[in-house]
C-alpha cells in the first residue's frame, strides 16, 4: 500500500530526501524512504528551519510499526504506514515538529525508462493523441508496447522448448505471455505497477518451493540461534517476515533463505575456528615461493639469471636457469642489504655476506620496476618473518577509500584488496603477502554494518586465508570506517577509539562528514578519518569548511592531548574518503578532458586539481603528504563500465556537469623523523558497481614496542631534554603574555614553561622570545626508547588558556649533541607562526636495537658506476656512496659507530619538517647528511669521519654555502663529558668533516666541494695531503689519525694489536645485518693502521671537536 503514496520515496538515497525536503522550504515537510541501514525498516524525513531531521521507523516481531521519537513518548504501533503517517499530523508525538506537508517524488524523465523490465519502444512508435493527462511517462512508453510484448513473447514460445516441464506448468506459462502480460500492461498504464498477474503465475510455478521454504526456514532459524553469540536480536523479526508471512514474494523469501544460509555458514566457521585456536592458516606456509627472472653483467655480457624467493624457508636462489639446480642461495641473515637503484628503476643491487665475512654486491635488473617492487616486497616478508623479534618495528597499512554509489558491491573485490589496477600498483608476485591492518572508509554506502564486515572478512579471508578480527568500526548514516588486523596482533592493538562529525546542512546533518577511528599499536599511535565532504565543483570553499570542522570536532586520541587537534595527536594519521575536490575547468572543456584521461595525460589536468591548488596556497591539509597520482579520475562513470565517462546529469534546473576528476584521495600527516614508505597507490578497474572507482594506497609503517627500561625504577632518572633560546613569531595582534606547554608520552605529565617576553613585530605578527631553559625528565632515559619519542609544543595564552599554536618536535633530531631547529605552528588547520629554539638531549647508557625498516632503502647512482658488483674489499670506498642506509640518515641507531648519522642529517633548521618521514628520496639523499652545520660547529659527526662513510657528502659545496650563516650558532655545553685523551700531539687539529668525505669519496677536485669551509680554514688547507685526495681507496696517515681523533673505534675484533683491556664504547655483537656489516669491507684495509681507543662515555668528542669548531671561524 505503501508504494501508492505520495510521501513514499521508496530506496532514495539520503542526500536526495534532503534536497527534495530543502527545496519545499517550509517546516513540516516530509517524506518515507527506505532505510539505508536495517532491511524492512524505513525513514521518516522532516524539515524544520532549514534542518532535516531523521527518525528510524522499525518493524517488531509481529510486523507492527513504530517510531523510534523522543524519549518520554509513548510508543505507539500501527499496522500499515499511512495510518502511522495520519497520527503523526497531530501535534506533541515526540517529533521535533508535526508533519504537515507531505513531499511529492520528483520527477526524473530521463532516468524513467531504466527503471522497465521491458525496453522502450522507439519514439516513432508511440502515437501523440495518446498523451493523456494524469498519466506518468511510464504509462505513456507503455502504452504502444502492449501488442509488441504479445507478439514478441509469442514468437519467443515458439523456439522453447518445454516439453519436459509438467502441464500444468506449460499451460500457465502459455496463458501468462499469450495474453495476461497485456493486461498487466494495461493496468501498469493505469497507475498499478505490481504486475499482479505474473505474482499469481510465479506463485503458481512455485507453490511448492512456496511450501518447502515454510517447512525448511523454522529449522534455519533454529540453527541460527546455536550460533549467535549473543543471541541475534533480528532472527525474530527475520521469522516474521519470512516463516509468518507466506505473502511475500518468492524472490524475497529465497533471497532472505540465501543470505540466512551464509550467515549458519559464517558463524559456525568462525566460532569453530576461534574453539580449537585456527587463524586461518597464516602460520603455515602461505606464501609460495616465486620466481623473478633478472639480467646481470658479466664482464659487460648481459646474462640471463633467475632468483628464487622462497619467504617460508628464508632462502634466495641464484639460478642460471628457470629449473636449474638450486644449489647456489643465500640464507636471509647472510642477505644485508636491498638497493634501489634511482636512476634505473628496475636495478637493485643485493648487498650479501660471504662465507669469509666479506660483503659483495651483486646487481640485477629486473623486467620493470614493478617486478623489482614485488621482489623487494618479499624479501622484506621473510626479513619480518625470520627475524626472531618479539614485537614487530614495522607493519603494513592498507587503506582503502570508495563511494559506493548506494548500490551493494559486485562478488568479487579482490582487486581492491590486492591493490591491482592503474596507477602505482602492487605487482602479482606480491598477492600473497598479507598486510598487517586493513582500513577500508565507504560513503554512500547501502549495506548494513554487520553485512559490510561480513563481506571484507571474507573477501580477505579467500585472499589470505586468513581469519582477520575485527578492531573497530564506526558509521555516520552511510558513511563507514571498518579496521581488521591479523589476529596475531589483536593484543598489541589498545586505547581504541571512534567518533563521527557531521557537516551537512547547518553542520547538523550526516550525510556530509566524517567518522575516525584511533588506536594504539604497541607504543605507537594512529588516527584514520573517513570524509565525505560536500559535492559541487562550485562549492570548495564549503569543503574547505568541512575539513575544518572535522579537524576541530573529531574526537579521537588521548585525552591527555586535548589541547592539541587530531593533525598533532597521532604518530601516524591517515586522511581518505570521497574529499570530491574536482578538476576546475570550464564545463565546455569537457571533451577535451575525456581524451586528455584516455591518452593518459595526468599532469595538465592535475594542475587544476582543487585539493592540490587549496593544499599549496595552505588553506587546507597543511603538511600532509600524498603519493604522486598516476591513475585516471576516479569520478563520474557510467555504472557499470569503466570505458565512459557520464560527466552530464539533466536536472529539472537545467545539465549538471561532474567533470572527471580525482575526487577520492588519500593523504598521511606523520610525525617528523619515523619511517613511513608508500608502495602503492591507485584505483581499480574491475569494480564498476558504482560512479566511483574504489581507491587503494600501501604503507610501511615503523612502530615501537612497549618498552621496559633494564635500569632500576627506583633511581632517578638519567635522561634530561633541554629546550633553549625558543622564539615563536605569531600572526596575531593580541597584546596577552604566552607561555609554552610541553606535552609527550615520555613525560609523566604536561609541563608549563614561564611567560616569554612580546617583541612587537611587523605585518601584525608578535615575536615571543622565551629565554628561560626548560628542562625536561623523561619517565625513562634509555635511548631505543627515548630517541622514538616526540614533543608536543603548545604556545598558549596566559589570560585565557588558549592554543595560538601547536607543533611537533622529534627527540631523534638531537641524539648527537644541541640542535636547533625551525618549524610551523599552525592552529585548527592553519599556518599561525613559526617557533625556532635549541634541542639537547642527554639519555643513559644503551643502543638502539636495528630496524627491520632499514633492509630496503634508495642508493645513489652516481658511485654505482665506479664498481662492480662482487667482493668490495677491492673497491669499499665506494659502497657507501651506493648505499645510503636510512640508519645512518636519522631512522635508527644500532650501535656507537652509527648514533652520528642521526645528529648529522637532522641538526639543520628544517629537521623537524615532516617531509623527513619515510625513506623519501629527498630525505635520504647523501647532501643532506653532509650538509650538517654540527660537525663544523664543534660537535661530534662521528661515523662521517670514517672513509667507510665519507662518500655520502659527494654533493656539499651548495649545502656548506650555508655554514656562514650558521656560524654563530655555538651550542652551549649544557652537560659536561669528559675530555679525551689526545692521541697525537705533534699533529695540527683535524681538517672537519665534510672536506674528509668529500676527499675519501669523490673524484672532485678537492678545493671545489667545500669551498666555503676552505675559506674558513685558511693556512690549515696544507693539512689534507695530495696523496689522499688522488687516491681516495688507500688511508692515509691523516686519515688513520681523524680516526683516532673523531671517530668511534672499530670493533675489537677489526683492530689487530690493541690490547684487550682497552675500553670499547659498546659491546658489539656479531653482525646480522648491513648496518653493522657494512664496516666489513674494511677488514683488509684498516689493520694496516693503528687506532687509538675512545674513553667509553658517548660524548666524548664534544670538547675536542668545539675546538676545532672555533678554528672554523
Amino acid at each position: 500500500m505503501s508504494s501508492h503514496q505520495p510521501w513514499y520515496h521508496g530506496n532514495i538515497t539520503r542526500s536526495t530526501a534532503e534536497d527534495l525536503l530543502s527545496k519545499a522550504a517550509k517546516d513540516g515537510s516530509f517524506l518515507l524512504r527506505d532505510s539505508e541501514s536495517i532491511q524492512g525498516a524505513y525513514a521518516l524525513c522532516v524539515l524544520y528551519q532549514n534542518c532535516v531531521y531523521t527518525y528510524r521507523i522499525l518493524p517488531n516481531e509481529e510486523k507492527k510499526l513504530s517510531v523510534q521519537a523522543s524519549d518520554g513518548v509513548p510508543i505507539r504501533f500501527f499496522t500499515v504506514l499511512s495510518d502511522l503517517v495520519e497520527a503523526y499530523y497531530k501535534e506533541n508525538m515526540g517529533l521535533v515538529t508535526h508533519l504537515q506537508y507531505p513531499v511529492q517524488k520528483e520527477e526524473e524523465p530521463e532516468e524513467e525508462p531504466e527503471a522497465v523490465s521491458v525496453p522502450p519502444l522507439p519514439p516513432r512508435n508511440v502515437p501523440a493523441n495518446e498523451n493523456r493527462d494524469g498519466h506518468s511517462d511510464l504509462g505513456r512508453a507503455l502504452e504502444p508496447a502492449r501488442p509488441c510484448i504479445l507478439d514478441t513473447y509469442y514468437q519467443r514460445l515458439q523456439h522453447v522448448d518445454m516439453s519436459h516441464l509438467c502441464e500444468d506448468h506449460q499451460k500457465a506459462i502459455q496463458d501468462y505471455f499469450c495474453s495476461a502480460v497485456g493486461s498487466d500492461a494495461d493496468q501498469v498504464q493505469n497507475g498499478n505497477p505490481t504486475l499482479p498477474n505474473l505474482k499469481k503465475l510465479i506463485t503458481t510455478i512455485c507453490k511448492n518451493l512456496n511450501s518447502e521454504i515454510s517447512h525448511t526456514l523454522p529449522t534455519l532459524e533454529a540453527i541460527q540461534k546455536l550460533v549467535d553469540q549473543p543471541q541475534s536480536p533480528g532472527g525474530g523479526r527475520l521469522r516474521g517476515q519470512l516463516s509468518v508471512d507466506s505473502s511475500q514474494s518468492v524472490a524475497f523469501r529465497l533471497e532472505q533463505l540465501t543470505k540466512l544460509i551464509y550467515s549458519i555458514e559464517d558463524k559456525t566457521k568462525n566460532a569453530v575456528f576461534d574453539s580449537v585456536g585456527y587463524e586461518g592458516g597464516h602460520r603455515k606456509s602461505i606464501i609460495p615461493p616465486v620466481t623473478f627472472e633478472v639480467k646481470t653483467d658479466s664482464l659487460s655480457i648481459s646474462n640471463k639469471m633467475f632468483l628464487k624467493v622462497d619467504v617460508e624457508g628464508g632462502k634466495v636462489y641464484f639460478k642460471k636457469s628457470k629449473d636449474g639446480p638450486e644449489e647456489k642461495y643465500f640464507v636471509h641473515n647472510k642477505i644485508l642489504q636491498l638497493v634501489k637503484s634511482q636512476k634505473i628503476h628496475p636495478k637493485l643491487v643485493i648487498v650479501v655476506e660471504t662465507d669469509r665475512e666479506k660483503t659483495q654486491r651483486k646487481e640485477f635488473v629486473f623486467n620493470d620496476s614493478k617486478k623489482r617492487e614485488g621482489f623487494c616486497q618479499l624479501l622484506q616478508q621473510m626479513k619480518n618473518k625470520h627475524s626472531g623479534k618479539p614485537e614487530p618495528d614495522m607493519i603494513t597499512i592498507f587503506v582503502g577509500t570508495w563511494n559506493m554509489g548506494n548500490a551493494s558491491p559486485s562478488q568479487n573485490i579482490s582487486s581492491w584488496f590486492q591493490s591491482k589496477g592503474q596507477g602505482k600498483t602492487r605487482d602479482d608476485t606480491a598477492n600473497q603477502i598479507p598486510h598487517d591492518i586493513y582500513v577500508i572508509g565507504t560513503q554512500e554506502d547501502p549495506l548494513g554494518e554487520k553485512e559490510w564486515i561480513d563481506i571484507l572478512r571474507g573477501a580477505l579471508r579467500d585472499i589470505t586465508n586468513i581469519s582477520f578480527k575485527l578492531i573497530a568500526t564506526q558509521t555516520l548514516w552511510n558513511i563507514r570506517i571498518v579496521v581488521l588486523a591479523k589476529p596475531e596482533h589483536e593484543n598489541r592493538i589498545s586505547h581504541i577509539f571512534s567518533d563521527s562529525v557531521k557537516t551537512g546542512i547547518a553542520n547538523a546533518l550526516g550525510n556530509k562528514g566524517a567518522v575516525g577511528v584511533s588506536f594504539m599499536f604497541n607504543g605507537t599511535s594512529f588516527g584514520f578519518v573517513n570524509s565525505h565532504l560536500t559535492s559541487g565543483s562550485e562549492k570548495k570553499i564549503r569543503r574547505n569548511q568541512n575539513y575544518v570542522s572535522i579537524l576541530r570536532f573529531l574526537n579521537l586520541g588521548d585525552k591527555k592531548v586535548n589541547p592539541f587537534d587530531i593533525t598533532h595527536r597521532f604518530t601516524h594519521l591517515f586522511w581518505l574518503g570521497d574529499l570530491n575536490y574536482r578538476v576546475e575547468l570550464p564545463t565546455t572543456e569537457a571533451e577535451s578532458i575525456v581524451l586528455k584521461i584516455k591518452q593518459q595525460q595526468y599532469q595538465e589536468l592535475l594542475s587544476r586539481d582543487q585539493l592540490s591548488i587549496e593544499k599549496n596556497q595552505g588553506n587546507i591539509f597543511l603538511d600532509y603528504e600524498e603519493e604522486e597520482i598516476t591513475f585516471p579520475p576516479t569520478y563520474r562513470f557510467e555504472r557499470d563500465t569503466r570505458e565512459k565517462y557520464a560527466y552530464t546529469k539533466a536536472k529539472a534546473t537545467g545539465t549538471k556537469y561532474n567533470l572527471p576528476s580525482w575526487c577520492d584521495r588519500v593523504l598521511r600527516k606523520s610525525y617528523p623523523m619515523v619511517h613511513v614508505a608508500c608502495h602503492s597507490y591507485g584505483c581499480t578497474t574491475d569494480i564498476m558497481t558504482s560512479d566511483h572507482s574504489p581507491v587503494f594506497a600501501t604503507f610501511d609503517v615503523g612502530v615501537s614496542s612497549q618498552f621496559v627500561s633494564k635500569h632500576d625504577p627506583t633511581k632517578e632518572s638519567q635522561g634530561a631534554i633541554k629546550f633553549m633560546n625558543c622564539v615563536a613569531t605569531l600572526q596575531t595582534k593580541s597584546k596577552t603574555k604566552f607561555f609554552i606547554e610541553y606535552h609527550s608520552s615520555c613525560l609523566e605529565k604536561f609541563v608549563k614553561g614561564p611567560d616569554g617576553e612580546n617583541q612587537d613585530c611587523k605585518d601584525g605578527c608578535i615575536r615571543v622570545r622565551f629565554g628561560t631553559q626548560v628542562e625536561l625528565t623523561p619517565i625513562i632515559s634509555d635511548p631505543e626508547y627515548l630517541l622514538d619519542q616526540h614533543i608536543l609544543i603548545s604556545i598558549k595564552s596566559a589570560d585565557c588558556d588558549e592554543s595560538y599554536g601547536e607543533t611537533c618536535v622529534a627527540l631523534r633530531s638531537a641524539e648527537i649533541a644541541y640542535t636547533e631547529f625551525d618549524v610551523k605552528l599552525t592552529h585548527h588547520g592553519e599556518c599561525t607562526g613559526t617557533l625556532t629554539g635549541g634541542i639537547q638531549l642527554r639519555t643513559s647508557e644503551g643502543k638502539q636495537t636495528e630496524k627491520l625498516y632499514d633492509f630496503i632503502k634508495v642508493g645513489d647512482d652516481s658511485g654505482a658506476s665506479k664498481s662492480k658488483s662482487g667482493d668490495h674489499c677491492k673497491g669499499s670506498m665506494v659502497l657507501p656512496a651506493d648505499i645510503n642506509n636510512p640508519s645512518y640518515m636519522g631512522y635508527k641507531v644500532s650501535s656507537m659507530s652509527s648514533r652520528a648519522g642521526h645528529g648529522a642529517k637532522n641538526g639543520g633548521p628544517g629537521n623537524i619538517s615532516p617531509k623527513k618521514s619515510g625513506i623519501d628520496h629527498s630525505v635520504c639523499s647523501p647532501p643532506a647528511k653532509a650538509s650538517s652545520p654540527l660537525s663544523e660547529d664543534g660537535q661530534p659527526p662521528e661515523m662521517f669521519d670514517n672513509p667507510l662513510y665519507g662518500s655520502m657528502g659527494k654533493s656539499q659545496s651548495s649545502k656548506d654555502q650555508e655554514n656562514p650563516r650558521k656560524a654563530h650558532l655555538t651550542p652551549p655545553e649544557i652537560f659536561a663529558f669528559p675530555k679525551p685523551p689526545d692521541t697525537d700531539n705533534d699533529r695540527p687539529p683535524p681538517v672537519p668533516t665534510p672536506r674528509n668525505r668529500s676527499y675519501t669519496c669523490s673524484d672532485s677536485k678537492p678545493s671545489s666541494p667545500a669551498s666555503t669551509t676552505t675559506a674558513s680554514i685558511g693556512s690549515n688547507n696544507s693539512l689534507q695531503p695530495q696523496s689522499y685526495s688522488k687516491k681516495p681507496v688507500v688511508p692515509s696517515r691523516s686519515d688513520a689519525g681523524m680516526m683516532a681523533a673523531g671517530k668511534p673505534p672499530l670493533p675489537m675484533k677489526f683492530r689487530p694489536g690493541q690490547p684487550d683491556s682497552q675500553p670499547q664504547p659498546q659491546p658489539q655483537p656479531k653482525p646480522r645485518d648491513y648496518r653493522d656489516t657494512a664496516e666489513l669491507p674494511s677488514k683488509i684495509r684498516l689493520p694496516t693502521r693503528l687506532v687509538q681507543p675512545l674513553p667509553k662515555d658517548g660524548h666524548h668528542e664534544t670538547p675536542q671537536l668545539s675546538k676545532m669548531g672555533r678554528q672554523l671561524k
